[in-house]
């Protein structure tokens, strides 16, 4: 495997093939057919063929590519099924693994960042790496101390990689469209582009992540990785076992399943009221499902690089959004939705209809324990999509304030996940307990008129000749 492709040029003509591919596949297509292949056989070896690419590419160059296929990865459950079969397994593999840099490479950058007698730091080393991301790879280690740790080392040349690669991406949107139907490409790409900095920033990544790490410390539900060490290009923690949760979507029980999509609804709401934080990278490639002798398993997160600064939790007008919605009142939530920016002072809609535009979005929260499935995704999705659909045409005038961008993809991807699980959960308690303005709690002065209007409720009635 040679090194990362840090060339513009190199990096640029790679990604050109994947649009270029795929119009080649149309016309090798074309031809199947003619030669007497069925449309639907010769469909399927389309699809297997242009996922095959898809990894190799995206999985080989790293960056912001490979960083464009994990978040597309969380989206195949909105895919028709006959799509969805083949990208699925292409897709996936990016959330766990790509293929690895050098490990004179690995040596390199150590020697660099921790000085030349690194290995004294520590007692084992394994050159061969345990998983590769987008922008580097981790390695499992044990400390001088005795504990087991994660070492993430940064590729080379990965900033420049990541803003060429998106700036790439961004001219092919158009034509990488049809990978999710009804999905605007081009915003997704926008905002990945302004969190490279933040990610290659690793001593941001580890004041995230020893935050979670303190707040969640001894948590019956979550378990994050203590800050051992960090310094450029390098980042060493806590190592945690557990099993990856793409293996408990492809293999899990349903309990499983079921405990994982609960605990990764938890983590989604409580996180930002419990740290200030979102962690704002969903795909499975980051979770864990850890044995445990009292809750049975507990959700391990790892990779705090990309967050949103969240001081006040989630937003208040999103619960607020939520409960109005849920009580149909189409007056509130319309008025509530212009407050914040959601419709423009130019657009004028119909408040029932922005009503009826929400209301299926919400259905896991408006019982008290919904399963997530693919068919569901797709549903909503396809509703969305179809431009002949009321729900298209009314969403085409709606706007996403940049305040509500990223908390708007992390709660879409970690739905995505939800469904890929296939798992009950348990929405409302989650929202309960920690969105601001889901529930209204009473004031003191609502339960003090209360009480009096109990008492008045006691009086005597008045005699019939004074009534």
């Amino acid at each position: 495997m040679s090194d990362l492709p840090r060339k513009a040029v190199t990096r640029t003509a790679k990604l050109a093939a994947l649009p270029i591919g795929f119009a080649g596949r149309a016309t090798w297509g074309i031809g199947k057919r003619i030669g007497g292949k069925s449309a639907e056989l010769v469909g399927r070896e389309l699809q297997q063929r242009t996922a095959e690419q898809l990894f190799r590419v995206l999985g080989e160059l790293k960056g912001g590519a490979m960083k464009f296929g994990q978040a597309l990865s969380v989206f195949e459950s909105a895919l028709p099924e006959d799509v969805a079969g083949p990208y699925r397994a292409a897709l996936t593999k990016l959330q766990e693994a790509a293929p690895p840099m050098p490990t004179r490479t690995v040596h390199a950058v150590l020697d660099e960042r921790l000085g030349a007698e690194w290995r004294e730091l520590f007692l084992e080393f394994e050159d061969k790496p345990a998983a590769a991301a987008s922008i580097g790879q981790v390695h499992r280690a044990v400390w001088h101390d005795g504990r087991e740790v994660a070492v993430k080392v940064q590729y080379p040349g990965a900033g420049e990689a990541l803003l060429s690669d998106l700036n790439q991406l961004g001219r092919f949107a158009r034509l990488l469209g049809p990978l999710i139907p009804g999905m605007d490409i081009k915003p997704l790409i926008t905002e990945l582009r302004d969190r490279v900095s933040e990610e290659l920033d690793y001593a941001l990544e580890a004041r995230a992540q020893q935050a979670h790490a303190e707040e969640f410390d001894g948590d019956p539900d979550v378990v994050v990785p203590h800050v051992v060490h960090q310094c450029e290009q390098v980042l060493v923690t806590e190592w945690i076992d557990g099993i990856p949760l793409a293996e408990i979507i492809s293999d899990g029980s349903k309990e499983q399943r079921d405990r994982a999509g609960q605990l990764l609804a938890r983590f989604l709401f409580s996180g930002p009221a419990r740290t200030g934080l979102l962690h704002a990278d969903p795909h499975p490639g980051n979770f864990r499902l850890l044995p445990d002798d009292k809750s049975g398993w507990r959700l391990g997160v790892l990779d705090f690089g990309t967050v949103d600064r969240l001081p006040g939790g989630l937003p208040a007008p999103i619960g607020d959004s939520l409960r109005l919605t849920l009580e149909g009142d189409a007056s509130a939530i319309y008025e509530l939705l212009r407050e914040e920016g959601f419709v423009r002072e130019s657009i004028q809609l119909e408040p029932d209809a922005v009503l009826d535009y929400l209301l299926p979005i919400i259905e896991p929260a408006q019982v008290e324990e919904f399963t997530f499935t693919r068919s569901w995704m797709r549903n909503q999705a396809a509703r969305i999509a179809d431009p002949r659909s009321p729900a298209h045409q009314l969403g085409r005038q709606l706007n996403l304030p940049p305040a509500y961008l990223l908390i708007h993809r992390v709660t879409l991807s970690t739905i995505g996940v939800l469904c890929q699980l296939g798992a009950t959960v348990r929405l409302r308690d989650e929202l309960e307990a920690w969105v601001t303005g889901f529930v209204v709690e009473e004031t003191d002065s609502e339960e003090t008129d209360s009480e009096e209007a109990g008492t008045e409720e006691g009086d005597p009635e008045p005699p019939a000749a004074e009534a």
